[in-house]
């Protein structure tokens, strides 16, 4: 008997997971867009509503998502990532499509098809923690705008009355999960450009004091000697300068976007902080408490279902004890993590014995004790 549920938990784990139903969005009002404004929405492009595009689609939003939470722009070299958005379609809430229009310089209209993504709030923090992420704390900081912009006819302030010159700057802070905030540009403000020019911190700081929080981007961007543009950029944090850096492009608008990432990469280098969820490897994991075949197929289910799971070998039942050699793109931490309090599947004690799992064979010290219930 004991050797038949063994075949059947190793059937049972080459069966590919069945995921979840995908749920698109109801019926819109007119009028009314898709669009994707909250931390764990995305929208990306596609160039099809089928089930193929989608799939990759999905994949794509959910890293941007995660870019987000983490404020981190390599989030997606990260290992694990690439191999957990493959599960990015068993974490959607639910998906829409939105067609936007644009004119080309011939003055020809073209079409772009985007899909908006939005996941469950609960599934994409315990991927962030499983993988040991940086996570970037909410509520955020709005910092202010100090921008002057010289095309060739002298500088003048970005104020809220010229949102739109700073969109692709406002935008990018978006995408890398926060807000910019712009002065009101009055008469007062608008003579402040000749300290912005000159990056005078403590008299942008000095105006500024209006405005909460107490942080400041100050940027002028202007045309670069042998084409393109070029913006250089101080951050202010409550009177200290915590970066300071260039950003040279062609396009202006590319130009002006560096703003936002060299913000959001000194934010997340002061305030992210990363769990702990081990290294990647093979654990020897023991599940006690099996009596029959349907705690076998609740227990494949559980380590199927999580997303740091890479394969699952069986190599003994002894009783009702089962031992398996498990690959994860994080340690045993990070498997708990995904797994959560509602899983069939529970910790016992100490869940890993000797640290990280390393390379090689010999799994007798990466060890996790766990229970079925």
């Amino acid at each position: 008997m004991r050797r038949s549920l063994v075949t059947i938990l190793f059937l049972a784990l080459c069966l590919p997971l069945g995921g979840g139903a995908l749920a698109q969005s109801g019926m819109r009002t007119e009028g009314d867009v898709a669009n994707a404004s909250g931390t764990y929405e995305a929208e990306v492009p596609v160039n099809s509503q089928s089930d193929a595009d989608r799939g990759g689609a999905l994949a794509r939003a959910l890293g941007a998502v995660l870019g987000k939470l983490s404020g981190d722009r390599a989030a997606m070299t990260r290992p694990g990532v690439a191999q957990a958005l493959r599960s990015a379609k068993d974490m959607v809430e639910s998906y829409d499509y939105r067609q936007d229009q644009s004119i080309g310089a011939s003055g020809a209209p073209s079409y772009r098809t985007m899909l908006v993504a939005r996941f469950r709030q609960d599934d994409v923090d315990g991927l962030v923690a499983a993988l040991g992420l940086p996570v970037w704390p909410q509520p955020r900081p709005k910092p202010v705008i100090w921008l002057a912009i010289d095309d060739g006819s002298g500088p003048r302030l970005v104020g809220t009355q010229q949102a739109n010159a700073a969109r692709p700057l406002l935008d990018r802070a978006i995408e890398r999960g926060y807000r910019l905030g712009l002065p009101a540009g009055g008469a007062a403000e608008q003579a402040l450009v000749g300290a912005i020019w000159r990056q005078d911190t403590t008299a942008v700081a000095r105006a500024s004091a209006r405005y909460a929080p107490p942080m400041q981007l100050v940027g002028k961007l202007y045309r670069a000697g042998g084409g393109g543009w070029q913006a250089d950029w101080v951050f202010v944090d409550n009177g200290r300068e915590l970066s300071k850096w260039t950003t040279r492009d062609g396009d202006a608008r590319r130009a002006m976007a560096g703003g936002a990432d060299g913000v959001a990469d000194a934010l997340v280098r002061r305030y992210a902080k990363a769990p702990v969820a081990g290294a990647a490897g093979t654990y020897r994991i023991a599940i006690n408490g099996i009596r029959g075949a349907d705690d076998y197929l609740r227990a494949a289910s559980a380590l199927q279902g999580a997303a740091v799971v890479k394969s699952i070998i069986p190599i003994q039942a002894n009783g009702d004890r089962l031992e398996l050699d498990v690959e994860l793109m994080t340690g045993l931490p990070g498997l708990n993590r995904m797994l959560g309090q509602n899983s069939p599947l529970q910790p016992v004690g100490q869940a890993v014995q000797d640290g990280d799992a390393t390379e090689g064979t010999d799994t007798g010290s990466k060890q996790g004790e766990y229970r079925i219930r």
